[in-house]
Parts: C-alpha cells; sequence; structure tokens
C-alpha cells in the first residue's frame, strides 16, 4: 500500500512538472511572438516555420492532455485556460505572418 501511495505521489508530482513546463512554453513562445510584432525583420519563412512547428508541439501536448482519476477540479480548468492561450496565440502570430506576407 504505501509503495502505491509513493507510485501516485511521484505521478502527480510529474504530472504538475509537466503542466508547468507546458505553461513555462507557452510564456516563451508568447513572448517571441510578442517580439516579431515589434521588429519586422525577425518575420522570416524560416521563423515561420520554427514558431509553426512549435505551435504544432505544442498542440499536440496539450490536446492530449487526459485527466487522471485522481485529478482536482480545477485540473480541467487549467487545460481549458492553456488550450484556449494556445488559440489566441496561434491568431496573434497568423497576424504576424499575414502581415509579414504583404
Amino acid at each position: 500500500m504505501r509503495q502505491q501511495k509513493e507510485m501516485v505521489e511521484s505521478f502527480q508530482l510529474n504530472h504538475k512538472n509537466f503542466m508547468t513546463n507546458l505553461n513555462s512554453s507557452l510564456d516563451a513562445l508568447d513572448h517571441h511572438i510578442s517580439e516579431a510584432q515589434e521588429i519586422d525583420s525577425i518575420c522570416t519563412g524560416e521563423w515561420c516555420r520554427a514558431i509553426e512547428r512549435d505551435i504544432d508541439d505544442l498542440s499536440n501536448s496539450i490536446y492530449s492532455l487526459s485527466e487522471p482519476r485522481w485529478s482536482c477540479s480545477g485540473h480541467s480548468k487549467k487545460i481549458r485556460k492553456m488550450r484556449d492561450r494556445l488559440h489566441d496565440i496561434y491568431l496573434k502570430y497568423k497576424g504576424i505572418n499575414k502581415q509579414a506576407t504583404h
């Protein structure tokens, strides 16, 4: 029983760290896109492809999250908030990308 409890605690800690790292990745992506809004020379084809790959990777990670049975009610809200934030970041990126191509 003790070993099972330790496994659950370890999983909870790892899951929390994973969620924290996803949020940090969203912060970094948002920061890079905000910088690109201010500096036109950043918006190159290579930069756009790199950002699109990052958005795709984050999207795959965030949308594949499942809610463990032990999770609290706030867990669903955190996942929804990350998905909404990723959507907003993507819209921000698309606005920059559109400006760069015109």
